[in-house]
This record gives structure tokens, sequence and C-alpha cells, in this order.
């Protein structure tokens, strides 16, 4: 067999392979498709098998160092707590996790630090799952909600947290509001997110278009915010008190992506276990795991950190809007 058809045969697979990634692609196209996704991921068992109780990126240090992939999203948990100095908080502090998935993160905000967590997402097979795997007698419980309008009444948690929920809200303004209003006064909102470079200073160019296109369309999403601009948005709804302090962890959440990949190397009896079905879902997440690498690690992608205490209804009144310049970015 020559050479040059060996390279034909494997032009020929590539072209179909990346043809079967693109119109596969889970595009956002309402609430529904991302909770079918979630639902999808969630049932299958694949993601948790790989990604552990924690569907969101690890913390590897500044700088960062070699770490366990599980191990490194337990630790981002703990790094986000004492970042938003949510650790000096009193046992009972009533938390909303807003983008619970499996409930990883709200088992140790209950577990570690006593915290009573409420978590919320929209997808019912993430419920059913976080509620196997919460123990009995653990203050935290799951429900479905939808982070665009919120089920609970104004003022209702001391805490709201989020981790890596903004990508897939279609109206970051709303986003921002519904999660201070549920704020009580002088609570504490702290959110983790992937953003995009702010490109009203930077526009995209020939080749961030299309990669920020496929990581939209590959995991149902309809936007990423930039650090600034989701910033100026918290700040607008007049419900912050001072400042919305920013910090970019970039750095110290980039090893996860090919992390990830490194875990189907490893453990391959995860895919291997799920037959056919499971090795093909697995290697078709492959180039969306490469391209947030390349996008993250070329500056395309930021991941944004945000903190901001709510303000009391006295001020609210009084300064109305008047928060919107207050805004700080620290790198």
């Amino acid at each position: 067999m020559s050479l040059f058809y060996i390279l034909g045969i494997f032009l020929i697979i590539l072209t179909l392979g990346i043809g079967l990634y693109l119109i596969s692609a889970r595009r956002y196209q309402s609430s529904d498709s991302v909770a079918n996704s979630y639902d999808e991921w969630t049932e299958d068992g694949i993601l948790e098998f790989y990604w552990g109780e924690h569907i969101h990126l690890g913390h590897y240090g500044s700088p960062p160092e070699r770490k366990d992939f599980l191990k490194a999203k337990e630790d981002f948990v703990h790094e986000m707590v004492r970042w938003g100095s949510l650790d000096k908080l009193p046992p009972n502090t009533t938390v909303l996790d807003v983008g619970c998935g499996i409930g990883g993160s709200s088992r140790i905000l209950a577990q570690d630090y006593g915290f009573d967590v409420t978590g919320v997402t929209i997808s019912p097979q993430q419920v059913k799952r976080a509620q196997e795997l919460t123990p009995e007698g653990l203050s935290a419980k799951f429900q479905v909600d939808d982070a665009m309008a919120l089920s609970f009444p104004d003022e209702s948690f001391d805490v709201v947290w989020s981790i890596e929920a903004g990508p897939h809200m279609p109206d970051k303004a709303i986003f921002a509001k519904e999660l201070l209003r549920v704020l009580k006064p002088g609570g504490v909102l702290v959110v983790a997110d992937w953003n995009q470079r702010d490109d009203r200073q930077i526009p995209l160019n020939f080749w961030e278009k299309p990669v920020m296109r496929q990581l939209l369309d590959q995991w149902s999403h309809p936007a990423f915010s930039s650090i600034e601009g989701f910033s100026e948005l918290l700040a607008e709804t007049g419900l912050v008190e001072g400042e919305v302090s920013t910090a970019d962890w970039t750095q110290e959440t980039l090893p996860s992506w090919i992390d990830s990949i490194w875990q189907g190397i490893v453990r391959p009896q995860g895919w291997l276990g799920f037959g056919l079905s499971g090795f093909v879902k697995s290697v078709r997440e492959v180039p969306t795991l490469l391209l947030m690498r390349l996008a993250f690690g070329a500056g395309l992608c930021r991941f944004g950190m945000f903190r901001a205490i709510r303000a009391n209804s006295s001020q609210d009144r009084e300064q109305g809007t008047g928060n919107r310049e207050q805004v700080s970015v620290e790198v």
C-alpha cells in the first residue's frame, strides 16, 4: 500500500470526522437545549466518570503546579471560598448555588463550612443525581430552577454562588440582576465564569471568530461575556454596594483542559465500559477541549472571578444606578 494511498484514506477520514463534529454541534436554541444537553451528559455517566462530582475547571495554584485532576477541582472550591472571604462567615449561612450541576460544590460548602446550601440547575437529571450523591443529614438540597427567572423571593440568601453557569445565559444583564435580586442586603455574590476577551477594546480577528463560534455551538452557549462587561452589568443593576471586585484565574485553571483529555488516556476503562457510543462521545469532545485550551492560552478567553456586596434597600432607592462607574479589575 503506497504512502499516497494511506494519506488519501487519512484525509477522507479526517474530513468525515470534521464534518460529523460540525453537524453534531449542540447549538443553543433555548433553555431546553441546555437542560437536554446536561440531562444526556448526566444519564450516560461519562462526564461524571472523568470529571467527578465537579463539572468545572480545577485550580492548580499560582504559578500552576502538577496536581491530580479531581483534587484540583476540589481545591478550586476552597480557593473560591477564600477569595470571596466566605470562610469568615458563620455556620448556617444560607447559600444559593446557581448552576449547581450534580452538587459537588454544594456538598463541600455544606460539609466543610457548615453552610445551609440550596443548589439549583435547569437539568432534572442533575438534580436527581445530586440528591443521590448527597448524604442524609447534610444541609444541601437541590431543585430544578431557571437562573434567568429564579423562583425565590427577593433578599432570600446570605450568599449567592455560581461557577461556570454564565455562558449558558442568553441575557447577561437579566442573569446579573437575578443573582443580586435574591441576595440579602449585605450578602455576598461570588461568581466564577468563562469569559471572552473584551472585544470592545480588541475586536476578534479572522481566526478567533470561527474558534469562538465553535466554543459557543458545541456546548450550548449563546454567548460569553467579558470580565469587564459582566462587571459593568452587575454594577448597573444598582444593587451593588461599593465596587465589583474581579480577578483573572486563567493561568490557575489552564491545565484543566489538557488534564481532562489525559484522563481518557490514563483511564481507558471509562470509555471502554460505556461501549462504542461512550467511546465516540468521549472522542468527539476532544476537539472542543483543545479549542478551549487554545482560546484560553492565547488570550481569546479568560477565566473571570467576580465578587460583589448587595446594597441595602435604602441604598438601592437612594443610589439607583449610581454604582455604574464603580468597577475595579484585579489581574
